[in-house]
């Protein structure tokens, strides 16, 4: 059966319900709509859409332009580190060998925006030689990116050398598919958050390809540990979410609920089932919808 391009951009609106419909509205054609995450904690909303590059284009373009429009970086202030109102975007093959498809798309999208737009695009990802990832250019915010554009630091890869007044700049590359995964603590002490994100993510010596921030939820009085799991079948979600709740639990607080963003890929569920329901053998093998999909 042939698949898809997927694609997860990120905006940074997650309170005005009239930005979130008119995002929805342009992402939803010419690609396929199949999910919509808000979080007003996070002051982030979240898009997951499928499609073949020329309607991933448009579509994405069409979600760009009205975040451009109608987000003003200048009042916005959320738990999430962002640059731009169409923070990041991502163009993600389902199977590898379709990634030159993701790569022509991503760049045929840089360059509308760059030129169309005059909309200053970043690279990230395997459109980069180093794989750079988005980390790299939020550090300090808007502010410290121009900063670092205006001493020669580093520039576009498409657009103007300079940020949008008012909707910043935007992160595109290419990527294999990743899980989004939060875990609330009942806590009000982010430093908790902080902690367990730091015993949990890759870069201090925690679970493979885990990247892992803790972050206050005001609204909802919690401490979130936010993850994106980028290789899940190096580091089970299960086992990770054991690790939170050992890791809270000596630190004499609770887990509240775990939190997927958009959608995950059926393996990694399928993972996570088989210990959790102790059927020895338990693989993608004895899953009949995805056995279909092998036909």
């Amino acid at each position: 059966m042939p698949l898809p391009l997927e694609s997860v951009p990120n905006f940074s609106e997650g309170r005005d319900g009239v930005v979130v419909d008119a995002l929805r509205d342009a992402l939803a054609g010419p690609a396929r709509l199949l999910d919509v995450h808000v979080d007003p904690d996070h002051h982030r909303s979240v898009y997951t859409l499928v499609g073949s590059g020329e309607e991933l284009v448009e579509s994405l373009f069409s979600g760009v332009r009205v975040a451009v429009d109608r987000i003003d970086l200048r009042a916005h202030a959320g738990a999430h580190p962002r640059i731009g109102a169409a923070d990041v975007v991502p163009l993600i093959p389902i199977r590898p060998e379709d990634e030159p498809l993701a790569r022509k798309a991503a760049l045929a999208l840089a360059d509308r925006l760059g030129d169309e737009l005059e909309f200053p695009v970043f690279f990230y990802g395997r459109l980069t030689e180093d794989g750079r990832e988005p980390a790299f250019f939020r550090r300090g915010g808007p502010e410290e990116l121009q900063r670092r554009m205006d001493a020669g630091e580093l520039a576009p890869d498409r657009g103007p050398p300079r940020l949008h007044p008012t909707a910043g700049g935007v992160v595109l590359g290419v990527r294999r598919p990743l899980i989004a995964f939060n875990v609330n603590l009942r806590s009000q002490d982010v430093e908790v958050a902080k902690a367990i994100a730091g015993i949990v993510r890759e870069r201090d010596g925690g679970y493979p390809g885990v990247r892992a921030l803790g972050l206050e939820l005001p609204t909802a009085g919690l401490v979130q540990v936010s993850m994106n799991v980028t290789d899940w079948e190096a580091a089970a979600l299960h086992e990770i979410v054991e690790r939170i709740r050992a890791e809270a639990a000596s630190r004499g607080v609770d887990v509240d609920g775990s939190e997927l963003v958009g959608l995950m890929p059926a393996g990694a569920a399928v993972a996570a089932a088989g210990p959790i329901l102790r059927i020895d053998g338990f693989d993608a093998r004895h899953v009949l919808e995805l056995r279909l999909l092998e036909d």
